[in-house]
């Protein structure tokens, strides 16, 4: 393989792995407060593409401006979904949130099919994003480049707020205990919904970069990316937002260059993703960052 080839397919594994980890970020937030595998993460995702649509196609918006409106508006469907389906379940066993958020999943899923029709649509591609760039024999476009460069600058912006402000440092609190928290007079609920309206804001930016590097929607586009940032989520060692971002780097990369290498097994490549899955869960169930942790269901 020569330098140029090899040269496109990792940039194209640091962008697919980059887009992983960034989606995977918001599993490992809720996790990390509420133990709870938050299945209508991968919804989100596609409504913050859906969303972009509407706000190009139907309101005429220019393309930042509906980027930013479909970002809000994701944040504020994941802090509904928090409200409505798992609040009202945060004394109830654990098995009863988990179902919760499957429910919702397939409630996203069949509304969306509803109200956007299954057909899919083709998704707005600004052409500064998306001319081809070529150096030397590697061609790429600006996309490319630009899907790591601002999942870098999310989560730095991320640990900054997890780390250097109050809200992170409830968020830090709640994951260690979420009743002595609440005695020392921490708003619970409203950190909660903010861990929410962050993740689900990531969800949405991730969703929309996905769109815009594969320019086709349909309601059930966020199904195999959120099972796939899961999965990144857990090997990376889910609760941490560092492991989320290393996980799904690595993942972005085996799938990539298992294509590269081994082209026979190019159909097989979402395959390896779940085979991953088991073999961390067999050999290290707390993944390459994760901390052993008391769970009662």
């Amino acid at each position: 393989m020569s330098l140029d080839l090899f040269l496109q397919h990792f940039l194209n594994a640091l962008t697919l792995g980059s887009l992983y980890g960034l989606i995977a970020i918001g599993y490992t937030m809720v996790y990390g407060i509420l133990r709870l595998i938050n299945f209508a993460h991968g919804d989100i995702l596609m409504l913050g593409a859906y969303f972009v649509f509407y706000g190009i196609s139907t309101f005429l918006l220019p393309w930042p401006l509906a980027v930013v409106v479909a970002i809000l508006g994701a944040s504020l469907m994941g802090v509904l979904v928090d409200r409505i389906a798992y609040k009202p379940l945060r004394d109830a066993p654990r098995i009863s949130a988990l179902i919760s958020a499957i429910a919702v999943s397939f409630f996203l899923e069949s509304l969306g099919v509803v109200v956007f029709s299954g057909l899919p649509r083709p998704m707005h591609q600004p052409e500064w994003l998306v001319s081809i760039i070529t150096v030397g024999g590697t061609r790429f476009m600006p996309l490319t480049l630009i899907v790591p460069a601002v999942t870098a600058l999310l989560v730095l912006l991320l640990l900054w707020v997890v780390y250097h402000t109050r809200p992170g440092l409830a968020m830090r609190a709640i994951s260690r205990d979420i009743e002595t928290t609440r005695m020392l007079g921490v708003s619970v609920d409203k950190i909660i919904a903010l861990t929410f309206g962050i993740g689900s804001a990531l969800a949405a930016a991730s969703g929309i970069m996905w769109a815009l590097r594969y320019p086709q929607i349909n309601p059930y586009m966020g199904v195999v990316p959120g099972f796939k940032a899961f999965i990144a989520a857990v090997f990376g060692g889910i609760g941490s937002i560092q492991g989320a971002v290393v996980g799904g780097l690595i993942l972005g990369f085996i799938e990539i260059m298992t294509v590269a290498f081994l082209p026979p097994l190019s159909g097989y490549r979402d395959a390896f993703a779940f085979i991953l899955l088991v073999v961390i869960l067999l050999v290290k169930p707390t993944g390459l960052f994760g901390e052993k942790q008391e769970d009662k269901i």
